[in-house]
């Protein structure tokens, strides 16, 4: 059980103001939910189906499930465990845990670095979900019907171009995730993600069952599955590790924020399973359909918001139906952001809560206002505050927003997944991560062990060494 102390550096987080740090999730159901919807992001839409078709289907698919299974379900359960041992924001959670561990208070840094990831992937998250908003009423509207690929580019270029049109939809959606997050776990996350995520399955499976119906469907389903092991070089392997950890949202702190509302009798484990699964049936579900799609159209595999916003409506109007099939892609994608980026506001509420006192709503409100202010800065890059920039060789052009996602994917995220590995191996007691992780079998709690102490640093080193690379 843990206790407060007099001391300010001994005070227990679980004191420190935020009312919500005491909420449960009302069931496993609703964590698994929240959880799986905080981890299927635009990445399993727009660069798993990329990789899988250059490095070789279903032999990148094969060493993607088995990073998956040795780094990404073992960190994953290990954030849970941390966040329920210290149900308090990433960065009490160390602060608290290293003092009970009697490790240096430096670790609390770890806590910071997440906080701060997942602040500035909210910014820049939410203008690309406005986005999508936009795109979902064009779609709708048969805005994108007879274009060429010259329009569907002119289409793009003229949105990201045009700061009013970018800071309404930033606003709205914004707005969207702080009233959500606002209301707390009970009343906001639970009832948003007990109707958004089923329906974003739903949406998922009804595209699927329409890729079916397509040419290209044996295509598709050959491409992912066959397995080429002549293309799976070593950026392959690389690049698979890389997805398995950003595509479960590690090393941010929005797990470690999830798994402080568990309660105690919880299998961490069989949760963990259940997340991982969906977050890898989503990217192969999404790859079948992004496939036979592009096959059908006669588009190019592309990657990132060409895929989304130039290649994918380009080839849904050459197909029957399509404008009406773009529309419910691009709704789903609507409620992938929402889901993520409610996960990434929390953790950023529960630490203003705990630091001033505040209540829910106002640490909402706080929150939007700064990532909504950096996400503004964000649309001028691509407009006239835009600058061009060289980093180890790769010319970036699109200057602050280019250095958002260099200072979080390329730095803060993979060293954090680094940082939490070695706590969890080294400065956490074994008894105590076996207690918090239940795995009373000896061997498996020996395999996590050594998989927190030794191989994941080394493999996220190894990415995180040559993740421009794997950027570019």
């Amino acid at each position: 059980m843990i206790t407060t102390h007099k001391h300010p550096a001994r005070r227990n987080p679980l004191r420190s103001g935020r009312k919500t740090v005491y909420e449960r999730w009302s069931s496993p159901n609703l964590f698994v939910l929240a959880a799986g919807g905080a981890a299927i992001g635009f990445n399993n839409f727009w660069q798993f189906p990329r990789l899988a078709a250059e490095y070789g289907g279903g032999a990148f698919l094969l060493v993607y499930v088995l990073c998956v299974i040795v780094i990404g379900l073992p960190l994953l359960m290990t954030e849970f465990a941390l966040g329920r041992s210290g149900r308090a924001s990433p960065i009490s959670v160390f602060r608290y845990l290293a003092y009970r561990a009697h490790a240096s208070p430096l670790w609390r840094a770890v806590g910071v670095m997440g906080v701060l990831s997942v602040f500035l992937i909210l910014s820049y998250l939410s203008v690309i979900a406005g986005w999508v908003i936009a795109y979902t009423i064009r779609a709708g509207l048969g805005v994108f019907v007879g274009l060429t690929a010259d329009g569907m580019n002119a289409q793009f270029s003229q949105l990201v171009s045009d700061p009013e049109k970018q800071l309404f939809w930033h606003t709205l959606f914004m707005t969207m995730t702080m009233i959500t997050a606002g209301y707390g776990v009970r009343r906001g996350l639970e009832t948003v993600v007990r109707y958004t995520v089923p329906l974003l399955l739903v949406l998922l499976l009804v595209l699927l069952v329409y890729a079916t119906t397509t040419s290209a469907f044996p295509r598709a389903f050959y491409t992912l599955f066959d397995p080429d092991f002549s293309k799976l070089s070593g950026a392959g392997v690389l690049a698979a590790m890389s997805h398995a950890f950003f595509s479960l949202g590690l090393g941010a702190g929005a797990m470690l924020m999830y798994g402080a509302y568990l309660g105690v009798n919880e299998r961490i484990p069989r949760l963990s399973l259940s997340v991982v699964g969906i977050d890898t049936i989503t990217s192969i579900a999404a790859s079948l359909v992004v496939f036979s799609i592009l096959f059908t159209g006669g588009v190019d595999v592309v990657s990132g918001p060409s895929l989304v916003f130039q290649a994918l409506p380009l080839a849904f109007d050459h197909l029957p139906w399509g404008r009406w099939f773009i529309t419910l892609f691009y709704a789903l994608l609507v409620i992938v952001a929402w889901t993520s980026s409610i996960a990434l506001a929390e953790p950023v509420m529960s630490w203003l809560s705990e630091r001033f006192s505040m209540s829910l709503r106002r640490s909402a409100i706080l929150c939007g206002i700064g990532a909504w202010t950096l996400g503004v800065i964000t649309i001028f890059s691509f407009h006239s505050w835009a600058f061009s920039f060289r980093l180890f060789g790769e010319v970036k052009k699109l200057g602050f927003f280019d250095i958002l996602q260099v200072l979080t994917a390329q730095g803060l995220l993979p060293l954090s997944g680094i940082l939490i590995a070695l706590f969890a191996g080294w400065v956490m007691k074994p008894d105590a991560m076996r207690e918090a992780l239940r795995l009373r079998t000896p061997w498996v709690f020996s395999t996590w062990l050594w998989l927190m102490r030794v191989v994941i640093p080394l493999l996220m080193l190894i990415v995180l060494l040559n993740i421009f690379h794997l950027f570019a």
